[in-house]
């Protein structure tokens, strides 16, 4: 498959990465009140669901998805865009090392190794890959998060957008990917949408 790492590092409970339903949940770093509202309202339908959460451990959406999946009794994989002995951004160190400890952190970047903005884009890609769904919380017209859904999409993943991404009339690519394919995400169909999850069956089985 094209963009499979060549390289893949972890810590934690590695049986994560073959369990499902797996959804990355993702978006802007410069999250709105709203938006944070929004992420911990969808991990925690997620989590009741048993969903494992998957996403970049970025400040923002990221890092709500991931502290609302352990504060709602959920599992959390965090795919990060450094090595794994690197912490982006800093303030997230203790929460990189709780999900070392009792959940999954994975790197496809070696140790020591230089970090690059090209690493961001290419992390989202791996999480799309590693994700049998992608949840965009809040995004900009030029958010990395674009990478992450145009890949969800190249693999033919469930790619799911909230509404309110849409109604905003900001990111034009998001329009785009509704008429490829994803779906849109409402206060009516949520718990419809969530509730399917159980069908999943492992997407990481035969990727590699």
């Amino acid at each position: 498959l094209k963009n499979v790492p060549k390289f893949l590092e972890y810590e934690g409970d590695f049986s994560l990465i073959v369990r499902s339903p797996k959804v990355s949940v993702v978006g802007s770093r410069d999250v709105s009140t709203y938006g944070i509202l929004r992420a911990v309202e969808v991990v925690n339908e997620l989590v009741r669901n048993n969903a494992t959460i998957v996403s970049g451990l970025a400040k923002g959406v990221d890092t709500i998805a991931h502290k609302a999946a352990i504060a709602s009794g959920g599992k959390t994989i965090a795919v990060l865009g450094t090595s794994l002995d690197k912490c982006s951004p800093i303030g997230n160190l203790e929460l990189l090392n709780e999900i070392k400890k009792n959940h999954l952190a994975i790197s496809q970047f070696k140790k020591d190794s230089r970090v690059f903005p090209s690493n961001f884009p290419q992390r989202n890609k791996t999480m799309a890959l590693i994700s049998d769904a992608t949840i965009i919380i809040e995004a900009t017209e030029n958010s990395g998060t674009m990478h992450q859904g145009w890949e969800a999409i190249r693999l033919n993943r469930d790619l799911f957008i909230l509404e309110s991404v849409i109604a905003e009339n900001k990111v034009s690519w998001a329009k785009e990917m509704i008429r490829y394919g994803a779906t849109v995400v409402t206060r009516e169909n949520y718990k419809d949408i969530f509730s399917n999850l159980s069908s999943y069956s492992p997407s990481l089985v035969g990727s590699f």
